[in-house]
């Protein structure tokens, strides 16, 4: 044995699954092929961990899975992917505590797609569909070699909670026929430290700056210095990018030098530990969903590097305290706990994607939900905003790990006991996979409250404001939409509510992308014939109501000087409009990208809301309304609009409505009440031939068909026709 007194045997018996059946007993094939897999595992262990002999014998092996010890699966994730590349440093102690416990552990990864990687090219067409891949390759693999439960290293993305969709959907699938509850536990990968910009790039970029004022571009150097500011991750990155390429178009700066720039940002920005980006993007809110809905344990929720022995013996422990206690299945703590995660997942402002998959995983765990209900658990009460996250101010995830790891808060703990002192019923009594429910794990006030954090909080405990999260929106050209209003100041819900854009419609991302890096983007749009004289002073009258002088000042002057004055006073409010990118007609892509040109462009950002059918990552911040339904491709309002078409965006009432446009000149504000499916059928017919044109860039085993909408978590109707 081992020196280390993590390395010897546990003295501790435990007891068998209990189920109908034991796939080992009377399967001669099974018993003789898995015991080297097990043997082999455990081998690499002991070089792995200088272990010692831990007695794994082909005969001790077979032995176990002849008793029906429980065999556990280490699901980890694609070394390819930043968060897991040191995975491996977790299986071997995973494994080396299983085998001690008394259990037989096995391995294997799935593929994770990263959307950092994906993003802006066509991986993001295959990104939402891998979600649902990775639910249906959980169960496959679970089923096909019979593993009783798992111990989860849960990456980024939208893959933690794919697992733990396919997982539930397994438990309830196994309980229905007698078969043993499938239990299991998710340790998160640890945050990953963000670069910082080097001298002497932060120099050059600086020179840049200079010479974009010097040459009568104030807003791409304002635009660059807003950049630096940031902590260096891969969506800094894009919002370099974007500045970068009008620098260029303005002649500021040449091809070469922008290349030069984005490599020397690019070789900085992440850790050679790898883990998940530390902004509070897909990855990180899954995180905290995950633990949320009780089945991470505490002692690996937030970490800066891999969990130690220690560690991880303290979950593996936990986790065969819930071997054969259906309470303790992961089906039964996911459902218990889902008013939880929704309620923590609003009051820590978390990716709009969660929308879609805190909904998927209740389908797929036999629940009939919507956003609708997520909606209605996050207003009753309202859930106040108590993540105070910067990636400007040195408050990202990494610094919470800090704070976590080194035992000041204790993270989601320390969430559930905020918002029980703001009043917001969490469900204490819901199990956890520690064995223990919230209300035992929080008997033990010992650095629990958010104040013990006198440096930087970022989990607070008074509210920065008495709302937060993500509202879902209705219309009168869609049925449902989602804005995630935690990612909008209080200044920016006010600039953009109860005003009326200008539809700037793109058929596509790309063109999007395009269009909203050409720096005469404003320019094509003053030259829409749409945009008479008499609709200009309409929406000046509307949008700057309160301001008399300023419109008795417009009302002065001819179109082309009216546009450019709306501009500078930001009367002209404008929607880019993003359609075609719904799951079934390119699956779903974040709109990132586009978010983030408008975000990088000082004087857009001021004037530019945008809604699509595509989906939105944590890292959107503005008016970035998303996931609307009915999609383009299945006969959506959204694929029918067009540039010069007027919307009433109403945030306090949560609707976006089409104007009618003759009476909005008229000065009265009333919702379009004309059938755009007749109105414009030639423009979607043509429209539709366009999607299913492009639709043939992803591969056809790879697209999402047959899925619900993004309101019920674009799952299989399969899954959802089970649900309920």
């Amino acid at each position: 044995m081992g020196g280390s007194s993590y390395f010897r045997k546990s003295e501790e018996i435990i007891s068998v699954i209990i189920e109908g059946t034991n796939p080992y007993r009377d399967n001669v094939q099974g018993k003789a092929n898995e015991p080297v897999t097990v043997a082999g595992l455990l081998d690499r262990t002991e070089r792995a961990l200088g272990a010692g002999d831990l007695g794994h014998s082909l005969e001790a092996i077979f032995d176990r899975l002849e008793t029906n010890a429980p065999r556990i699966a280490i699901i980890g994730g694609s070394a390819d992917h930043p968060a897991h590349i040191l995975d491996l440093e977790t299986v071997h102690r995973v494994a080396l505590r299983i085998w001690q416990r008394g259990g037989v552990p096995f391995y294997f990864g799935v593929p994770v797609l990263c959307d950092g990687t994906a993003q802006s090219n066509i991986g993001m067409g295959y990104s939402l569909q891998s979600r649902n891949g990775v639910a249906a390759m959980v169960v496959n693999q679970m089923e096909a070699h019979a593993y009783h439960g798992a111990y989860v290293i849960s990456g980024c993305d939208k893959t933690p909670l794919g697992i733990a969709a396919g997982l539930a959907h397994l438990d309830r699938t196994r309980q229905r026929r007698g078969d043993a509850p499938v239990f299991a536990t998710f340790s998160p990968t640890h945050v990953l430290r963000g670069g910082t910009i080097p001298p002497d790039l932060l120099a050059d970029l600086d020179d840049v700056a200079r010479r974009a004022e010097a040459q009568e571009h104030p807003e791409i150097a304002s635009d660059l210095e807003a950049c630096a500011t940031y902590i260096l991750q891969c969506i800094s990155n894009a919002a370099f990018q974007g500045v970068l390429a009008r620098a260029r178009q303005a002649g500021i700066i040449s091809a070469t030098e922008q290349k030069d720039y984005e490599r020397r940002l690019a070789v900085n920005t992440c850790d050679r530990k790898g883990g998940i980006c530390a902004f509070n993007g897909t990855g990180n809110s899954s995180r905290l969903a995950v633990s949320a809905l009780g089945l991470t344990h505490p002692a690996v929720e937030l970490l800066t590097a891999p969990p130690d022995t220690e560690r991880v013996n303290r979950v593996v422990d936990a986790l065969f305290k819930t071997v054969n206690r259906p309470a303790d299945s992961v089906g039964n703590i996911l459902a218990e706990n889902f008013a939880n995660a929704v309620r923590a997942y609003s009051a820590t402002g978390g990716s709009t994607n969660l929308m879609m998959h805190l909904v998927a995983a209740m389908i797929y765990a036999g629940h009939d939900v919507d956003v609708w209900t997520m909606d209605e658990i996050r207003r009753n009460p309202p859930v106040p905003d108590i993540f105070d996250y910067s990636l400007t101010a040195g408050r990202d995830i990494f610094v919470m790990a800090q704070q976590c790891s080194a035992g000041i808060i204790r993270g989601m703990e320390t969430v559930f006991y905020e918002l029980l002192q703001q009043g917001i019923p969490m469900d204490v009594d819901a199990p956890t996979v520690t064995g223990e429910t919230w209300r035992q794990r929080l008997a033990d006030a010992t650095n629990l409250p958010a104040a013990g954090v006198t440096e930087n909080p970022i989990v607070l405990s008074a509210p920065r404001r008495p709302f937060s999260g993500t509202d879902v929106l209705r219309g009168n050209f869609f049925e449902t939409a989602v804005i995630k209003v935690s990612g909008m100041t209080s200044e920016q819900i006010a600039e953009f509510d109860d005003q009326v854009s200008v539809v700037l419609f793109y058929g596509n991302e790309e063109q999007a992308n395009a269009g909203l890096l050409d720096v005469h983007v404003l320019d094509q749009l003053r030259g829409h014939p749409t945009l008479t004289r008499e609709l200009l002073l309409a929406l000046a009258a509307h949008n700057g109501s309160k301001d008399s002088e300023l419109l008795d000042e417009m009302r002065a002057l001819a179109r082309d000087p009216l546009f450019d004055r709306m501009v500078e006073a930001t009367l002209l409010k404008i929607v880019v409009v993003i359609s075609g990118q719904g799951p079934e007609a390119f699956g779903m892509p974040e709109m990132f990208t586009p978010m983030q040109h408008i975000n990088a462009n000082r004087e857009l950002r001021k004037l530019t809301a945008l809604i699509s059918d595509g989906r939105f990552s944590g890292t959107s911040y503005g008016a970035a309304i998303g996931h609307v339904t009915p999609e383009a491709l299945k006969g959506g309002g959204i694929g029918l609009l067009q540039t010069g078409d007027l919307l009433h965006i109403q945030l306090s009432a949560c609707r976006v409505d089409l104007l009618d446009p003759g009476a909005f000149v008229s000065g009265r504000l009333i919702p379009w009440d004309v059938d755009l499916v007749a109105a414009r059928r030639d423009l979607g017919v043509e429209r539709r031939k366009r999607m299913l044109e492009r639709q043939r860039r992803i591969s056809a085993i790879n697209r999402l068909r047959d899925v619900t909408d993004a309101g019920r978590g674009v799952v299989p109707l399969i899954v959802a026709a089970q649900a309920g």
